[in-house]
């Protein structure tokens, strides 16, 4: 993007945002019955997040149905994909243990990694369990052992029927049933409830109440990254309204600090960077990206426009400066000005890391891995990684910096707010002098009739206003034949030159000279009986020149001719030619037709 002036936030219009805040009321420090303490306020993205990470996979407890992707998945990942995963030119022993119907076929031992029917005969329960160095799984080479609890959850999960999941990003979310509906009255947020039931069965509670100080500092700094202010610490303490707390939370919201607070982890999934992150890591503009991520959050921008206008805004219908400017998403890349560097090799690193960025960023997927090969942990193959690749290699950008560019092209200009508000402040005033142009038109014949009489009278002072010359002399220093007609024009005849030059000796009117007038008349003796001499009938004035003699002065005065106009000017041969001194172009007229 190219740099404004001065930095600014944009203000698209989108609808108002929707607050949706849970609250966990909690204490300094856990107490001695086994309480959690929670951040104070979260945004319910947050509390979802807090969610996942609070009961983290293989925490569940004895009576619990072991889930694959929570509990297992996991433990595959780390320890077994590598030799038993999709990469099929890494797999060990015909064993592959990412999908069910495979895991429970019969391997290059003659064994099956899971047996359904018989639990206890799974070869992968065995080599977990031995102690045999040559049979023990992960192999000792790896560095990796399983922990007791990670092989407990193995063999239950295989006692419980082994049974599978696919990759959660593609498992279409189901919304389960609010728990605990008896205690709505105290929690009305569903998202407390089901904390609730998840700390009540790990044999947890919420923790105590705090003070109102400490709730309007957590969620000040949640919702914004800045403390309260001593006076709006006070003000707060001294609101005994029911929702003096739901107050604060509007104020916070409505800061621009939320959108800034918001977009932070936003701005690193994006890799955004002021610098180019590569070599001496100069500078770059990309901060109107940054602003526009940060209004996006401060207007509540829907999801699906906010992911729609970071891939693909300058490819919506009539797109917006705003749109074009989100598109900077696939603009975070480095920037590499190294010397020697191959343009085509960083080329492809750029759309390499647009591909990894967009996977990682919106998909829940790692697309490192399968840039070299099948992935091993994430169901990605080579062939899915250029499938995008080539989605992504239409932007004609190498990356490469050229000189003291801060920028790689393709980059676009575009207006501050404050330049936007003096266009907008001139459209309108354009707009009012159309009006204005409108409105007056209409008194246009009335005008017109009061100002034709005064007009009438100059014309009847001065009837011509050209003057015409009685020529004392007209020659041709190329022997042509002038010869004068019956209405004053003159007729060339006899020898015809390629170039020659007509002189003219005229007394003048008093008064002024301003211009000359020049007419042009066909005549039955020219060729094609057209205007000019030549074999087509067409001519060429290159030049006219004009001096004014007079006793009274010592020198003549030569006449400079600024401007000329004509009727008909010959494509290329302009009648603003004959007096602009270049005796290579001149006036023609085509000829007849």
């Amino acid at each position: 993007m190219m740099a404004a002036e001065k930095q600014s936030s944009y203000q698209p219009t989108f609808p108002p945002r929707q607050r949706n805040l849970t609250m966990w009321i909690d204490s300094a420090s856990p107490s001695r019955t086994g309480v959690i303490p929670l951040s104070a306020v979260l945004p319910v993205s947050a509390s979802l997040a807090l969610l996942t990470t609070l009961f983290a996979p293989s925490q569940s407890l004895a009576g619990d149905r072991i889930q694959f992707n929570r509990d297992i998945r996991p433990i595959l990942s780390e320890n077994c994909f590598q030799c038993h995963g999709p990469d099929e030119r890494q797999r060990q022993g015909g064993v592959r243990l990412d999908k069910s119907e495979l895991a429970t076929q019969t391997g290059e031992s003659g064994n099956r990694a899971i047996s359904l029917e018989s639990p206890a005969e799974s070869e992968l329960l065995k080599r977990i369990a031995t102690d045999t160095p040559d049979l023990v799984m992960p192999p000792p080479e790896t560095g990796k052992t399983l922990k007791p609890e990670q092989k407990e959850l193995l063999r239950r999960w295989i006692e419980q029927g082994a049974e599978y999941q696919g990759h959660w990003a593609f498992i279409t979310p189901v919304r389960p049933e609010v728990p605990l509906p008896e205690l709505e009255p105290a929690y009305p947020n569903p998202i407390d409830r089901f904390l609730l039931e998840k700390l009540q069965t790990s044999g947890f509670s919420f923790s105590p109440t705090v003070d109102r100080e400490t709730l309007i500092r957590r969620v000040s700094l949640d919702l914004t990254g800045f403390p309260p202010t001593p006076d709006e610490i006070d003000a707060f303490l001294s609101d005994d309204s029911p929702n003096a707390y739901e107050r604060v939370v509007d104020r916070l919201l409505s800061s621009p600090h939320y959108g800034e607070r918001m977009a932070l982890q936003w701005l690193d999934l994006a890799r955004y960077a002021d610098s180019n992150g590569y070599q001496v890591d100069s500078s770059r503009q990309q901060w109107p990206w940054r602003d526009w991520v940060i209004d996006a959050f401060n207007n509540n921008m829907p999801y699906d426009q906010f992911t729609i206008e970071q891939i693909a805004g300058d490819l919506l219908p009539n797109a917006t400066i705003t749109q074009r400017i989100a598109t900077g998403f696939n603009r975070n890349h480095r920037l590499n000005g190294e010397g020697g560097i191959i343009a085509e090799e960083w080329r492809v690193e750029t759309v390499i890391d647009r591909v990894e960025t967009t996977g990682i960023t919106w998909l829940g997927l790692t697309l490192n891995c399968c840039r070299c090969h099948d992935h091993k942990y994430d169901p990605i193959s080579q062939r899915d990684f250029y499938s995008l690749f080539s989605y992504f290699n239409n932007i004609a950008e190498s990356g490469t910096l050229q000189g003291e560019s801060r920028n790689t092209e393709p980059v676009f200009s575009f207006p501050t707010p404050d330049q936007l508000r003096e266009i907008d402040e001139f459209a309108k005033l354009g707009t009012e002098a159309q009006d204005e142009l409108a409105e007056a038109e209409k008194s246009l014949p009335e005008l017109v009739a009061a100002w034709e009489p005064s007009f009438r009278e100059k014309i009847a002072e001065n009837t011509n206003s050209w003057n015409i010359l009685n020529p004392e002399s007209v020659s041709a220093t190329g022997r042509a034949t002038l010869t004068k007609q019956n209405d004053g024009s003159y007729l060339a005849s006899g020898e015809n030159p390629n170039h020659d030059v007509y002189e003219i000796k005229a007394p003048l009117s008093p008064g002024q000279f301003t211009g000359l007038l020049l007419e042009c008349f066909p005549d039955a003796s020219l060729p094609q009986q057209s205007l000019g001499r030549y074999p087509n009938g067409n001519f060429v004035l290159t030049r006219v020149e004009a001096e004014i003699r007079a006793p009274s002065l010592a020198d003549p005065v030569i006449a400079k001719f600024n401007h000329a106009e004509a009727d008909y000017s010959q494509n290329g041969w302009n009648i603003q030619a004959t007096v602009q001194g270049d005796k290579s172009k001149g006036w023609a007229v085509d000829g007849p037709t």
